[in-house]
């Protein structure tokens, strides 16, 4: 059935060429931030929403419309004091998103499941079905306590990094002053146990030595799930190009983002709107529709960053033509900050599809950056688990 109204809502927008590549290419992105939402009073999942009347950027609407396959529903946890009452809150935080990712799934059996291998990714494909693992964004809630990350496996999680914007027990982050001067020795032990169980290593937003010391820790490949190259955007959250070329020695894959393609506009104006997104799902529809005016409004005078599609695709080629195309996916930080002029969301994703036709790519390659790498590396993590 997905394939047959993805065929129907792309023939309308996307030459056929590209259309018939896109339909049949196995897709997904490994940065989802929708969850977020899931909770929203009068709001479904299930629906089609409009980017210019609503701020979400996936659903399962523009899933078919764009044909994303599937891919990484985010866990993503504030980070707050470094203390016992921190951990415990974060951890009630992350345990309940958790929960309420798998429950909004499982509202729609026929058209969504949650997965935990690569080959189930495959399966749901040849089924006709989307699929959704979950990630971890910000290893915080685990506070000193690492068998909590067998908990979270047994929810779904196979990707998780160790921090986000700000330093934790575990790591720098890429945006913050180093306290550990990479991993803490708590986070040494965190990459161990995340190899152990086969959940796979996001090196996003950790520091650069942070980044270095988990390559060389683990036994098993990196992703990054949604970070761009310093020579595109000299920003603290993209990657140098050098450790960029040392990923892809090591088997990793850089999954390209949206974000962070020019200066970012995080004015206190933004931010306190960021604020209230965060709790978007305890508001009231009259609520989130005022702030969805605010949100548009700034967005018209002064947008987070602002650049456009063509400064996705130069990012996007360039990150290929350092890493390889063996080593690169796409990770777009959609409901994240993610989105730019011309790929509001993910209703336009045949875009890229064509895009990368265009430059010469085969259908092989296509489908490597739209997913084989990605379960390449997720294969791996499983199997160096098994051996345990």
């Amino acid at each position: 059935m997905k394939r047959v109204l993805a065929s129907v809502l792309l023939a309308a927008a996307f030459p056929a060429s590209a259309e018939t590549l896109h339909q049949r290419t196995l897709t997904l992105d490994t940065h989802l931030d929708t969850p977020m939402h899931f909770a929203r009073q009068g709001w479904s999942f299930g629906d089609k929403h409009s980017y210019d009347t609503d701020l979400v950027q996936v659903d399962m609407g523009r899933m078919d419309e764009g044909d994303l396959d599937g891919g990484f529903f985010v866990i993503y946890t504030e980070q707050g004091p470094v203390t016992a009452e921190g951990f415990a809150k974060a951890k009630a935080f992350a345990l309940g998103r958790a929960d309420l990712i798998r429950t909004t799934l499982a509202k729609f059996p026929d058209r969504i499941a949650l997965i935990s291998t690569a080959a189930d990714a495959k399966r749901m494909d040849v089924a006709g079905k989307r699929f959704g693992w979950l990630s971890i964004e910000n290893s915080y809630p685990l506070g000193e306590d690492l068998s909590l990350l067998k908990t979270f496996y047994d929810l779904g999680v196979r990707l998780a990094g160790p921090v986000h914007g700000k330093n934790n027990q575990f790591a720098d982050s890429s945006t913050d002053t180093p306290q550990w001067n990479g991993l803490s020795p708590l986070g040494r032990q965190w990459v161990a146990e995340m190899n152990r169980l086969g959940i796979v290593i996001d090196g996003s937003h950790s520091s650069d030595a942070a980044f270095d010391q988990m390559l060389a820790l683990s036994k098993t490949p990196l992703i990054l799930s949604h970070s761009g190259s310093k020579t595109i955007s000299d920003q603290p959250r993209n990657l140098d190009d050098a450790r960029i070329r040392k990923l892809a020695e090591a088997g990793g894959v850089i999954c390209v983002t949206t974000v962070f393609l020019a200066p970012m506009n995080f004015t206190p104006e933004r931010n306190a709107l960021f604020g209230q997104l965060e709790n978007i799902g305890t508001m009231t529809p009259e609520e989130q529709a005022k702030l969805t005016r605010e949100t548009r409004a700034l967005d018209a005078v002064m947008p987070i960053q602002n650049t456009d599609f063509e400064a996705f695709m130069k990012s996007l080629l360039h990150i290929i033509k350092v890493a390889g195309v063996d080593h690169v996916g796409i990770g777009a930080d959609w409901d994240g900050g993610g989105g730019v002029k011309g790929l509001e969301d993910i209703g336009g994703l045949p875009k890229v599809t064509e895009r990368l036709r265009a430059e010469g790519f085969s259908d092989a390659d296509i489908e490597k950056i739209w997913s084989g790498n990605v379960l390449r590396v997720l294969r791996l993590a499983e199997e160096n688990a098994a051996q345990h």
